[in-house]
Order: C-alpha cells, then sequence, then structure tokens
C-alpha cells in the first residue's frame, strides 16, 4: 500500500509540475489572468428584531423574474445578488458591494429592515408563514413558482431558507487548448476535452474541498428553532442556540441541505456523459413518497412532477459544471450540446464578518485552489475513494478544528492539519506564479492567511462565530442581529452616487417592464405550458 501510495504522489506530482511549466512560458503566461468569476449572494430580510420579514419583495428592487443582478432564490424573503462574470474577482466584488449599498438604502426605507448577516437562518415563523418567492402571472414565473412549492414539501421551508455564496469561475478556453496540445494521443477533440477537463477538476475539489470548510466554515451554531424537532445530536449553548464545539460549517452538514430521496443520487464524476445521464434519469425517475402527494392539489400546481428531482438544479451539490443556456433550454441539454463552460462553487458560507459576504482574500484562494485542482493530476474515482472523500467532508463540517482530527488518504489516515499544510504548499506554487503575472502579493499573501489559519484553528470563521456568539450571552440570534445591524450601519456610512443611484434605479423599472412584456405576450393556458414543459423532461435521454 506504501508503494502504491508513493507512484500515486509521484505522478501527480509530475502531472502538476510539467503542466504548471506550460503556464511558466511567455506565450502562455497572459493565459492565467483570463477567465471569468461571478459572485452569488444570498440573504434573509429580517426585520429590526431578528425575524423574518414578511413582506414582499419591494418594487423599487425591480422584476425578480427579469432583473439581472437583484432576484430571490426560494422564499421571497431570501433575496439572491447576482453579479456579472469578470476577469478580476475584485471587480465582481465591487459590483457586488454596490448592489449591497443600494438593496440596503431601499430595505430601510422598507419598514427598516435588513439584510440577515449569517448563512443558517434568523428567528423563522411557522413554516406556514414563511413565503414561497413569486415571480408574477407568466408561465415562466409560474414554473419557477411551482417548483418552490414542491421544494417546500420535498424539503421543508425551514431547509430551503440557508443562505450561501456561489462563486463561478472559468478559464480562458486556450488554457484547455494548450493542455490538450500536450496530449497529441487523446482522441477527444477540442470541446469534449476541455469538458472532460473541468470534469476531472471536479473530480479534484470533491478530494480536496474539506480544506474550504476548515478554512471558510462559518456556521458551527444555529437557532433551536430551524430545526423543527429534528433529532439532531448537538450541544445546548442557551435556549436558543444549538451547536457543535468543533464544527466548520453545519450548513453543509446533514443538519443542512438534506434529503432521503437525493441519498442515492450521487451522479459519477468520471465523465461528463455519465454526469448527465444521472441527472436525466433523476428527473425521470418517479419517487413513491413524491407520488403520494401528486402534482396537483385542490386544482393548483404544487410540483412540477413526481419524479426524484423536478429539474436538474434541484440536486444539492457542492460543485456543478455549468453552460449558459438559452431560452427555454434544460442545464443538460446545454452541456450535452456545448459542453462545460464554467464550474460553480456551492459550498461557501456567508461570511457574517466581511460586508458582502466574502472577502477579497477569500477569492484569491479559491482561483489558487481552482488552478490547483485543474493542474493537477485527477484519476477516476472508485466507489471506495468517492466515499473516503464524502466522509472526509462530513468530518470536517463537524469537527473540523478538533486538534486530533484524521481524515483518510488513500486508504490510510493523515491529520487534517498535516495534509491541508501540504496542500497549502503545493497551491503556493500557483499562487506565486498568479502573482507574477498579475504583479502582485495577493495571491500568495491569502495563502499565508490560510495557512495561519491550519496552525490555529482560533483564526478560522468558525472558530470566531462560536466566540462572538459567547459574547453575546451564548446566543446565535443576538450575535446574527448585531452584526446585520453594524453591516447596515456600514452600508448607509457609504451611500451610492446619485449616477450610480440612477443606474440602479433604471435597471428596476427596465425590469418591471421586462416582465409586463412577458405577461402581456404570453399565449395559452399554464396547463398547457407546464404539461409542454414536462413532455421534454421525459423525453429520452438528450446524451
Amino acid at each position: 500500500m506504501a508503494l502504491k501510495n508513493t507512484t500515486n504522489t509521484l505522478n501527480t506530482l509530475n502531472t502538476f509540475n510539467t503542466r504548471l511549466e506550460l503556464f511558466r512560458q511567455p506565450d502562455h503566461r497572459a493565459l492565467l489572468t483570463k477567465g471569468l468569476r461571478g459572485i452569488e449572494r444570498e440573504a434573509l430580510r429580517v426585520n429590526a428584531d431578528g425575524h423574518l420579514n414578511l413582506l414582499p419583495h419591494s418594487r423599487s428592487l425591480g422584476s425578480k423574474l427579469t432583473h439581472g443582478s437583484i432576484t430571490t432564490d426560494y422564499s421571497e424573503s431570501l433575496m439572491e445578488f447576482i453579479t456579472p462574470a469578470s476577469c478580476d474577482a475584485s471587480v465582481a466584488l465591487d459590483e457586488l458591494d454596490k448592489v449591497h449599498r443600494f438593496v440596503n438604502d431601499e430595505l430601510q426605507k422598507d419598514g427598516g429592515q435588513q439584510l440577515w448577516s449569517q448563512s443558517m437562518p434568523c428567528v423563522l415563523p411557522s413554516e406556514t408563514e414563511i413565503p414561497i418567492a413569486w415571480y408574477g402571472r407568466s408561465h415562466i414565473g409560474m414554473l419557477k413558482h411551482v417548483y418552490r412549492r414542491g421544494l417546500a414539501l420535498r424539503y421543508g421551508k425551514a431547509m430551503q431558507c440557508i443562505a450561501g455564496i456561489h462563486y463561478n469561475f472559468s478559464m480562458d478556453d486556450d488554457v484547455w487548448k494548450v493542455l490538450h496540445a500536450q496530449e497529441p494521443s487523446n482522441p477527444l477533440n477540442a470541446q469534449d476535452y476541455q469538458s472532460e477537463a473541468y470534469v476531472a477538476m471536479i473530480r479534484n475539489f470533491h478530494r480536496y474541498s474539506w480544506l474550504l470548510m476548515y478554512l471558510f466554515g462559518a456556521s458551527p451554531a444555529l437557532s433551536t428553532g430551524f430545526l423543527r424537532g429534528r433529532e439532531h445530536g448537538l450541544e445546548t449553548l442557551s435556549d436558543d442556540t444549538l451547536y457543535l464545539p468543533y464544527a466548520t460549517s453545519l450548513r453543509m452538514s446533514d443538519l443542512g441541505y438534506q434529503n432521503n430521496a437525493q441519498d442515492g443520487l450521487v451522479p459519477p464524476y468520471n465523465t461528463l456523459l455519465e454526469y448527465m445521464q444521472s441527472l436525466s434519469k433523476a428527473v425521470r425517475i418517479p419517487y413513491a413518497a413524491y407520488e403520494k402527494i401528486g402534482t396537483q392539489q385542490a386544482g393548483e400546481w404544487v410540483q412540477i412532477n413526481t419524479n426524484v428531482l423536478q429539474i436538474e438544479n434541484e440536486f444539492y451539490a457542492t460543485i456543478r459544471p455549468k453552460r449558459v443556456i438559452n431560452s427555454g433550454e434544460r442545464p443538460v441539454q446545454a452541456l450535452c450540446e456545448r459542453g462545460v463552460q464554467y464550474i460553480e462553487v456551492r459550498c461557501m458560507d456567508v461570511d457574517p464578518f466581511e460586508s458582502v459576504g466574502i472577502s477579497l482574500e477569500t477569492t484569491r484562494f479559491l482561483d489558487a485552489f481552482l488552478w490547483f485542482c485543474a493542474l493537477t493530476d485527477s484519476p477516476l474515482t472508485n466507489d471506495a475513494e468517492g466515499d473516503a472523500n464524502t466522509e472526509n467532508f462530513a468530518r470536517t463540517v463537524k469537527e473540523g478544528r478538533r486538534p486530533d482530527l484524521t481524515l483518510m488518504r488513500e486508504g490510510s489516515a493523515v491529520s487534517l492539519r498535516t495534509w491541508g499544510l501540504e496542500l497549502i504548499e503545493q497551491i503556493a506554487v500557483v499562487a506565486s506564479l498568479l502573482d507574477e503575472q498579475n504583479h502582485s502579493q495577493e495571491f500568495t499573501d491569502s495563502l499565508n492567511l490560510q495557512k495561519e489559519k491550519l496552525l490555529n484553528p482560533a483564526l478560522t470563521p468558525s472558530a470566531r462565530v462560536l466566540d462572538a456568539i459567547r459574547a453575546h450571552d451564548n446566543s446565535f440570534i443576538a450575535f446574527g442581529l448585531a452584526q446585520s445591524r453594524e453591516l447596515a450601519k456600514g452600508f448607509a456610512a457609504r451611500p451610492l452616487s446619485t449616477a450610480e443611484r440612477s443606474e440602479f434605479e433604471r435597471l428596476a423599472q427596465n425590469s418591471l417592464d421586462a416582465q409586463d412584456e412577458i405577461e402581456r405576450t404570453q399565449v395559452g393556458s399554464f396547463d398547457d405550458f407546464l404539461t409542454e414543459y414536462r413532455s421534454h423532461t421525459s423525453a429520452e435521454l438528450c446524451c
């Protein structure tokens, strides 16, 4: 076993060094600064007392259906902010900051609302009172609403109120062409090579994403009321707060996003085709518990279908291969026809100490980490390794800061700290190259910050959150509310310029006009629309 492990390590290192050397060459170095970055941030709207705000989404923010930057996710009260894609994450962060400042101003006008600072929810009302997002009377708007009705039936509304950060990452297409040229015997065409290279990156992400949970997990505690009586195994910190002393991200544990129907749905990541076929089948296979509910109750649609998944995006994944879709196109169809365009990292907690939920330093580390995942050799994953990857992630989110915690690496136990420091040293080579090309020190500085967290767990966001909760009478809600107020004050202290505000107001009105146009010009009934939509998802596999 030791000899096998050594051989695998050497092969991985050789591949990594060979690929890295390609991008040290003058002809290819510029590719390091290309590619695109985008950020999506979710946040609940809350009242001044820290309870969920139940008012409708304000018209002053525009149409949730058609606005490009300001929308809602599951609930009417769960806001989602989306940045345009940019070559540099700093640009995306600047855009995200402007959105927050505009929204904060409007929320203050609308009953003194504010954005919740945590991933885990604020004080929630009963299930029946949590409002599902409403997108108007258009067929596409009703489809989005019915899909969310289905989520409520399948998972409960409380779970859908969890907020996160999604980081969208792509490399320039020429990166894959450079790597492809180094494999003259590879039979794949350019599109397929790029797709499979992204899938290989995803395999490595699953191998090493426990590190992200340790470094950036920020949800070690939650409100007692969130669990709705579920069994949990958590410890009591106070009457309103449950926690685990060494947890990093309860959001990403089995107490956060979970569902029994998806337990057996772990799409293989060995080829794009396997992944697509797995999801395609899941939107076609009936699930007995959902069949008992049916698709309509009292003449109202309550879910799109009664299958394991209503749509492919219902699958809860820490990372997804993505392709921008055309109107009316399903995600799997886009991947099948045009291949993988970018990846979406979905496991990042909202950092309550950062005004927009994520820092520039974190994005710099994510870029270096994802480059590392792309350039490092990524052998196919067997069942044993897949189980080990899942277990490593699960251990880290629940007890990542435990001093003696060990993970499994190629069949052998290794301490989280030891493995983490080894990975930091490997990623540091990528960070150094990125800094050289960007004429900065930001990537290396971020790596150094993460190294300090491995050496001193007290520096991790999860440890800092627990310290802050204890300083607020051991109350998750009290800390969350205090931090939300502090962040709101920070936004208010930096008002938008007149020109910036006018632009947001223009975008809001344009989105309302666009929704009105959709509703005015649509034809046919919603029943017919949904029947047609369902016929596409029940057709033969697209791949």
